[in-house]
């Protein structure tokens, strides 16, 4: 499933390039707001240490879901933003894996994680215009639930790093077609009824959607 999506969304993305590009140019300028909105993949590259009172095989992961975003930029410079990246909560189902794989689902989590990031857009005055990012993300858990022999879950916050890479496509002199791939740092401390486990989410994050500017 996570395959799926993925190829789903980067074949949207080339797509929506080549039918964008021939847009009128709206130029990015200092002083601008941009809102970006749309839906958001997250899709973890999942590991975990083993579950200390069961051994260092009986380890977890985390399923992948989508969910509408929101960001807000301001132009700090022609070329430079400021970004917020903001989206409804996860919803996440936690899965045994290696000799815990026979359990399926173990446990289920909420997840909100809002990300700060720095961006330099390359060609603020195209009708494409890709940009780099870089920030920091923090990552709240809550609603946490057992559903499967574990009996008790909580997950603890995460801070990390963020990098991203994207691109602005005008559709109208003020809309503009939005992709964009992120990788965020997200690791936890899994507390449960059969230890601790150290989980890495680490995912990789797809959006695609829609801005304006003004």
């Amino acid at each position: 499933m996570k395959n799926i999506i993925t190829k789903s969304l980067v074949s949207t993305v080339i797509a929506g390039s080549l039918v964008l590009t021939s847009a009128s140019v709206s130029a990015l300028e200092k002083g601008d707001w941009l809102v970006r909105f749309g839906a958001v993949n997250v899709n973890p590259n999942d590991s975990s240490s083993g579950l200390t009172a069961v051994g260092s095989t009986a380890t977890v992961g985390v399923d992948d879901n989508t969910q509408a975003f929101a960001n807000l930029s301001y132009m700090i410079r022609d070329n430079i933003a400021l970004e917020l990246l903001a989206a409804t909560p996860f919803s996440h189902d936690i899965v045994g894996t290696g000799s815990l794989s026979s359990l399926g689902k173990v446990g289920e989590t909420k997840q909100l994680p809002p990300t700060f990031s720095i961006q330099y857009h390359f060609k603020p005055k195209s009708n494409l215009r890709p940009y780099v990012g870089a920030g920091i993300n923090y990552t709240v858990f809550f609603s946490e639930k057992a559903t499967n022999t574990i009996t008790s879950l909580k997950l603890d916050d995460s801070v990390g790093l963020a990098a991203q890479a994207g691109f602005d496509v005008n559709i109208s002199k003020d809309w503009f077609f939005n992709a964009d791939v992120r990788y965020i740092n997200i690791e936890t401390t899994a507390h449960t009824s059969l230890g601790t486990s150290e989980v890495k989410i680490n995912p990789t994050v797809i959006s695609l959607g829609v801005g304006t500017r003004f």
